[in-house]
């Protein structure tokens, strides 16, 4: 449910933005091949050891290309397909995981009907589809049971309106509407796409007294793959369909993931239900496309201030409109938007091999349930990827091999809502993963083209890296860089190899608020890759296999690189985690902090001082447990082991703060949460980052204890006996 044609800032701390709840972003190559010397380069080809040989060689393309074809041509919207839950369960039994289907009851709602109508002074009306084109060359979108496009959560209403553009709607862009005295009490909003969380814009807009929401997809997010540059639309061409809509969740993520109704507990069939209206719309929206917005848009011509003179970041899109603000009294918005709420079960598919240690665990995981028939890059993707690892794991067993730590496959129901499945499910076994959980990997948009990034708990990275080294990368599309390249050697050119900090947007979300390291990982596309329609009903099977992936080969590359991974997690003597690398990026993400401080003119009255106290205590820790973690492995110390192995299991634990971040006590992790006005990106000490930029330093100078308390606390785990 992330945003990724891929998503790749080209900032410091790059977040590479897969997953299922946000908007893509396109990626730029971050330095010319020719910059890149020999040195630079991974050694080809890999050299893999015995069990990471079978790992390797049992991913078959064509094997990945029948789970696919199985999950792309069923309709499996969150809580309606049981059945796609058993059948992956069943695949991973027949490959050696003790498998089980775990069902969570919980609160969706589902479309019944809509309208759209533009509305014009002098009675002409102008009806909006609300739909996607259906295409010959593409079958799951001809199917009679094909999805209406929604957003799961909607007010369930109708509204009647003059219409004010929004830009992206971010609170920013309130801010510019009422400096510029633009109305918007009693108006219905006009977003596009882009910045922060769906959700949020709706949100938003709710709170400035505007009484509904249209979102659409403007093609300047698509780079230079356009039909305005040339290129055909698909089915034909690379292009975005005109017709394309994204659909998604427009609850509040950034307030609550999970089940609104059980916040802080499993949904079960019996549970009490708690009050959602704080993290649910009030207001009714729909999701258009550009082919449908651009009457709307230029409706506005002319009226309010115009989109150049508004002069906010991603305001203009690349329609034939001025972008103006509106409202015109020659226009209006009729909507209407009926939605049916239900109390329904969803089912997580769960697989497991127990290894010789019980306490400590490798958690995989990837959602199943997609806004449409298809969902050939979200999620299924990672789900076909998923198949393939099991049977890879299950020709490693076949040897007589059995993992250190036992792991536990997640394919998780209900993630386009807000993350619900795995939510639920960590929640349920919460105490149990706080003491045994060493790390959870996230495989959700596998590929949506052939650009691999990643987003990660820091102490992760090294060797996350190391291991992109070890896998063979297709030479397709715009990751087409040289002959006998890795996994490494595309991700370096393209973007500098450098995983960026976790926010929210897939299932890592609950893990790592409950302390438990996370990674990410996906591949997308580039500015001169077909477009990927993200929550689209063209995220199909065809289009994967003429645009997205054809082969499925890099789907093979990420599969094989996500089990060399899990492998090492899983079995590695030492847990293979650098906790010297979480100590230095703790001190840029304090650099950062310190600029935004004294960017808000608050350097004099706010003191650090304790946080950077904290960051010291958590860099000589981090040191101690690394040279008693080499002395340990030197003297083949066996207890000792176990001793570094459960610091580095249980350290993130002390980042949790009891009662969680100011106004959304789900988010607990006092290093990285998602910004509470962005949903998905991350915001680093998001306690007193967002205190500051609210201007409240009373409450910036409380987190500051808390902040520092809790790295103090991860120290004080890291370093529990005498070294």
């Amino acid at each position: 449910m992330k945003p990724h044609s891929v998503l790749l800032s080209l900032a410091i701390g790059v977040s590479f933005a897969n997953g299922c709840q946000r908007d893509f972003r396109v990626i730029s190559p971050r330095d010319s091949l020719d910059k890149r010397s020999a040195k630079d380069r991974a050694p080809f080809p890999p050299a893999l050891d015995d069990n990471e040989s079978i790992l390797v060689n049992s991913f078959d393309s064509v094997s990945i290309d029948q789970w696919s074809y199985y999950y792309t041509h069923g309709a499996h919207l969150a809580g309606t397909n049981r059945s796609m839950a058993q059948w992956t369960a069943d695949r991973w039994a027949e490959n050696g995981f003790t498998s089980s289907v775990v069902p969570y009851w919980i609160y969706l709602n589902y479309p019944v009907s809509h309208s759209l109508f533009l509305q014009f002074s002098n009675g002409a009306q102008l009806a909006t589809t609300l739909q996607e084109d259906s295409v010959e060359e593409d079958e799951t979108t001809t199917y009679p049971n094909r999805i209406p496009t929604f957003n799961g959560y909607s007010f369930s209403g109708n509204a009647s309106a003059e219409y004010v553009y929004i830009g992206r709607g971010e609170q920013a862009d309130f801010a510019r509407l009422k400096e510029l005295g633009v109305p918007l009490e009693g108006k219905i909003a006009l977003a596009k796409y882009g910045g922060p969380f769906r959700g949020l814009k709706v949100k938003n807009a709710q709170e400035n007294g505007m009484i509904g929401t249209i979102l659409f997809t403007d093609p300047d997010a698509d780079g230079n793959m356009t039909v305005a540059n040339g290129y055909v639309a698909y089915p034909n061409g690379p292009a975005r369909n005109p017709t394309s809509v994204q659909m998604g969740s427009v609850s509040f993520l950034s307030i609550y993931p999970g089940d609104p109704t059980t916040p802080g507990y499993a949904s079960k069939e019996d549970s009490p239900r708690a009050d959602k209206s704080a993290v649910v719309p009030h207001i009714p929206s729909l999701p258009i496309s550009y082919r449908d917005a651009q009457p709307f848009l230029a409706a506005l011509d002319g009226h309010g201030t115009s989109g150049e003179d508004v002069n906010r970041t991603g305001w203009v899109g690349a329609l034939n409109a001025t972008y103006s603000t509106g409202p015109s009294p020659d226009a209006r918005i009729s909507m209407s938007n009926i939605m049916r709420d239900a109390i329904t079960p969803v089912w997580d598919a769960i697989g497991i091999i127990n290894g010789t240690l019980q306490n400590e665990v490798i958690v995989v995981g990837n959602h199943r349930d997609a806004w449409s028939i298809g969902g050939a890059a979200d999620p299924n993707s990672g789900s076909s990827v998923m198949i393939e690892l099991s049977k890879a794991f299950g020709a490693l067993l076949a040897t007589g091999w059995k993992p250190r730590r036992t792991i536990i496959l997640g394919s998780w129901d209900a993630e386009e809502y807000g993350t619900i499945g795995s939510t639920e499910w960590v929640e349920d076994y919460a105490p149990w993963l706080k003491t045994a959980a060493v790390t959870y990997l996230n495989i959700d948009i596998a590929t949506s083209g052939p650009i691999p990034g990643m987003d990660a708990s820091p102490e992760l990275i090294e060797v996350a890296k190391e291991l992109t080294k070890k896998v063979i990368w297709p030479n397709v599309g715009s990751a087409d860089v040289y002959p006998n390249q890795t996994f490494y050697d595309v991700w370096l050119n393209k973007t500098g190899a450098n995983p960026g900090v976790l926010g929210a947007g897939s299932d890592y979300t609950a893990f790592v608020h409950s302390g438990i390291s996370s990674l990410d990982i996906s591949a997308g596309g580039g500015p001169e890759d077909p477009i990927y329609h993200y929550h689209s009903h063209f995220d199909t099977y065809h289009w994967m296999t003429n645009f997205g992936d054809p082969g499925f080969v890099v789907h093979k590359a990420m599969g094989q690189y996500l089990s060399l991974l899990l492998y090492h997690l899983a079995n590695d003597e030492v847990v293979p985690f650098n906790v010297n690398d979480y100590a230095s990026a703790l001190s840029s993400y304090f650099e950062s902090l310190q600029e935004t401080v004294a960017g808000a003119g608050a350097n004099v009255s706010l003191n650090l001082s304790e946080l950077a106290s904290a960051i010291d205590t958590f860099k000589t820790a981090a040191s101690d447990v690394t040279a008693f973690k080499e002395q340990a492995v030197a003297a083949e110390d066996r207890d000792k082991i176990t001793t570094v192995n459960h610091s580095f299991r249980d350290f993130q634990r002390g980042f949790i703060s009891q009662g969680g971040l100011p106004g959304r006590e789900f988010f607990k992790h006092v290093v990285n949460a998602p910004g509470i006005d962005s949903g998905y990106g991350p915001v680093t000490f998001p306690g007193i980052t967002e205190a500051v930029q609210a201007g409240n330093l009373t409450l910036a100078a409380e987190w500051v204890k808390k902040t520092s308390a809790g790295v103090r606390a991860a120290a004080e785990i890291l370093s529990p006996y005498d070294y």
